[in-house]
């Protein structure tokens, strides 16, 4: 509520540490980077992008808070409304990704996915909990994306969904669907997608976001693998029912952690060391959602696939370590 404070349609996708919305990008010539890399800059230019993911995400997150019983708040209700209202007008427009690629805006499938699960959550927000809006016009953005998403996003001849529209490339923010309820893991179109994943975007048993080209995202080709996505690929093939081969994964990912258990963003698995910005939020998020998805009992995977689903048992101290992958010190 204070980052977002005011106007939905000047929600950005993201902040300073002390809430300053103006992160002006610019570059320094004369710094070299870490070990010669090039640009150097200040600021970061996605402060001004447009992310339907995120529009998803936050509101995601305040029909999650309800489902565990947060007490309602008719300033955030207001803020909540105001997204929908404004995700109405826009969720059909062509964005910049969850990615933050510097290429040109496209119909990209995981913000399409992201855009139905705030119709989704907003409409079942309104069936369960009394959240008031124009609920008819909720389901229809709903059916409307799901509808599309489908037709347009998925490739029959590669049997897989694709990064964005009109391309047969893939992404590996497709591996969110099951986790957010679009569509379950065992799903054939998944297990097509899963599949394709595995053959195009696993390198050295690690996955990679996509296949980065400087015409899409405006930076040289070739990264290391991102760890966030290794971890949702073990969440998949834990939802698909290859509970070895999830395991399989997470336990090599396990073992990439440094000796006080902190992960970067990447990994470089031909020189063995984490690279990218460390330590990533993003990627322990990933790391800790996936142990409890295998650990059994209802993780996070299920809570968004099924909102509706009672609320989980909090983990005690009388909880054995042993419980979760890898025991106490996972």
């Amino acid at each position: 509520m204070r980052a977002i404070a005011g106007d939905p349609h000047d929600l950005q996708i993201m902040y300073a540490v002390d809430g300053e919305r103006r992160l002006i990008e610019s570059e320094i010539d004369w710094l070299p980077g870490y070990e010669g890399a090039k640009p150097v800059r200040i600021g970061n230019a996605a402060s001004d992008q447009f992310q339907l993911d995120v529009l998803g995400e936050v509101i995601d997150a305040t029909h999650q808070a309800r489902r565990v019983g947060l007490p309602p708040d008719r300033w955030a209700d207001d803020l909540e409304r105001g997204i929908l209202e404004w995700l109405e007008d826009c969720w059909e427009d062509p964005d910049d990704g969850i990615w933050e690629v510097r290429g040109p805006r496209r119909h990209f499938t995981h913000s399409k996915v992201m855009a139905w699960v705030a119709f989704d959550r907003a409409v079942k927000a309104s069936e369960r909990y009394g959240f008031s809006g124009p609920v008819e016009k909720w389901r229809a953005g709903r059916d409307a994306a799901r509808a599309e998403v489908l037709d347009k996003g998925f490739n029959a001849d590669k049997n897989s969904f694709t990064q964005h529209y009109e391309t047969t490339e893939l992404d590996a923010s497709l591996l969110m669907i099951p986790l957010v309820g679009f569509l379950p893991a065992d799903d054939p179109r998944m297990l097509g997608t899963i599949d394709a994943i595995e053959r195009e975007l696993v390198q050295d048993g690690f996955v990679l976001r996509y296949r980065s080209q400087e015409s899409t995202d405006g930076l040289p080709p070739g990264e290391g693998a991102f760890l966030p996505c290794s971890f949702w690929l073990a969440d998949n093939l834990m939802l698909a029912g290859r509970q070895d081969d999830a395991r399989a994964l997470f336990e090599r990912l396990r073992g990439l952690k440094n000796d006080v258990g902190l992960y970067s963003e990447e990994y470089d698995p031909k020189a063995k060391r984490l690279i990218g910005n460390f330590p990533q939020a993003f990627t322990h998020i990933s790391f800790v959602n996936a142990a409890r998805n295998l650990s059994g009992g209802g993780g996070p995977a299920e809570h968004r696939a099924d909102p509706s689903a009672h609320s989980h048992r909090p983990t005690t101290s009388a909880d054995s370590p042993a419980d979760f992958p890898g025991g106490a010190k996972g």
